[in-house]
């Protein structure tokens, strides 16, 4: 992977260039910010440059070096890589990384923009919660404590360090207060807060924000043969997340059935009919807390595309042609009375599942909610 690989980001990628020219590289470097936007692309493409044996210092890897070629086939003997697993019915002690690494290889092969759900999909576990536990911690300190081979340093390229449990964070935190001097931690996170303080602290944070809607859509239209109109729709309803941008495009079939569980919630709740919505609720749970979370996160987008829509402004919404010819019909139900209200319902439901509530309970509650909210009065009716 190389910088050039890796759409946008130029002032982190600065950054890590004078990094390596300096010869003044942190021995831990967390790049963090929202999902989608490539920020492990950008741990490996720094990996990769760090033990390049003839690095750009204004431009990039090599490429051809014995070191790249490694590197790029995902066999550097140097680079270890550390992502979150699933401890399997079959297993007797908790897995570390290297227990799935032929499936880890097939995964981001070609892969820029990593998508946990994906990753967590590969175990074929139901509700899968992809996580890293103590033994990868107890790992990597036999792992690290041997010289480098190839490079003059090693590297340990980290995907989503949140997802430690605490006794794996506790392990770590150890090897980051009294680190390996030719090693260099590289960890892309989504979620940095949820990392223990102590360690956040002591890392060299790197902030990548999302990527411009401009940017996505060029990379839609050169990689994914879009339209410039489509491409630009589905860059806007990513905001920023170039995964959430290539499935709207792609109309995957987890957007889909996102908008058919949005309509009939809202058909339902307009019905007042408490029943089904309690079923709704309930399959809504069946699909796995990751998804309850996803759902959430696209009815609030669409809430605001349709109260925006009541405005008859073209050029400020964007929906796929599904959307639009539902809020034809559907806007006029959500207003400067109720959309605020709706709004923080369905961020306070996606806040309780992400903390282990009980998902029918809690989509049952939200829906019931949306029962009054919908049938609440616009504010000029009210005069």
């Amino acid at each position: 992977m190389k910088f050039s690989d890796i759409p946008g980001h130029d002032e982190a990628k600065r950054r890590m260039r004078q990094m390596v020219a300096s010869g003044k590289i942190p021995h831990a470097i967390l790049i963090e910010g929202p999902a989608g936007i490539g920020k492990f692309a950008m741990a490996r493409a720094f990996a990769q440059y760090i033990n390049c044996e003839h690095p750009d210092p204004e431009g990039d890897a090599c490429g051809q070096c014995q070191s790249c070629i490694l590197h790029e086939k995902l066999n550097h003997i140097d680079a270890t890589y550390v992502y979150p697993v699933v401890k399997l019915d079959s297993m007797l002690q908790a897995p570390t990384s290297g227990d799935f690494a032929q499936e880890w290889r097939e995964f981001i092969d070609g892969r820029l923009y990593m998508d946990i759900q994906a990753w967590a999909d590969t175990f074929n576990k139901k509700n899968a919660q992809p996580m890293t536990y103590v033994t990868e911690s107890n790992n990597l300190i036999r792992t690290l404590s041997f010289t480098s081979h190839v490079s003059r340093q090693k590297t340990v390229i980290w995907w989503l360090p949140e997802r430690m449990n605490e006794e794996a964070s506790n392990k770590l935190l150890k090897l980051i207060e009294e680190p390996y001097e030719d090693t260099v931690f590289i960890m892309a996170s989504d979620k940095p807060r949820d990392l223990l303080p102590t360690i956040y602290s002591r890392v060299q944070r790197i902030r990548l924000s999302r990527l411009p809607d401009q940017t996505i859509a060029d990379y839609l239209v050169a990689n994914r043969g879009a339209s410039e109109s489509d491409a630009m729709a589905a860059a806007h309803v990513g905001e920023g997340n170039m995964i959430t941008a290539m499935a709207v495009l792609d109309n995957s079939s987890e957007a889909s059935e996102n908008f058919e569980m949005f309509v009939q919630l809202m058909r339902l709740a307009y019905q007042r009919n408490v029943g089904a919505l309690r079923a709704w609720g309930d399959k809504l749970a069946g699909l796995g807390r990751e998804r309850e979370i996803r759902f959430y996160d696209y009815a609030i987008r669409l809430l605001r595309e349709n109260f925006m829509f009541n405005y008859q402004v073209p050029s400020i919404n964007y929906m796929t042609s599904t959307e639009s010819a539902f809020s034809q019909k559907f806007a006029r139900f959500i207003h400067e009375g109720n959309v605020e209200r709706l709004i923080a319902q369905f961020d306070r439901a996606r806040t309780d599942i992400a903390g282990n509530a009980n998902g029918k309970i809690v989509n049952f509650d939200t829906a019931i909610k949306v029962i009054m909210l919908l049938i609440k009065p616009r504010p000029e009716e009210l005069q």
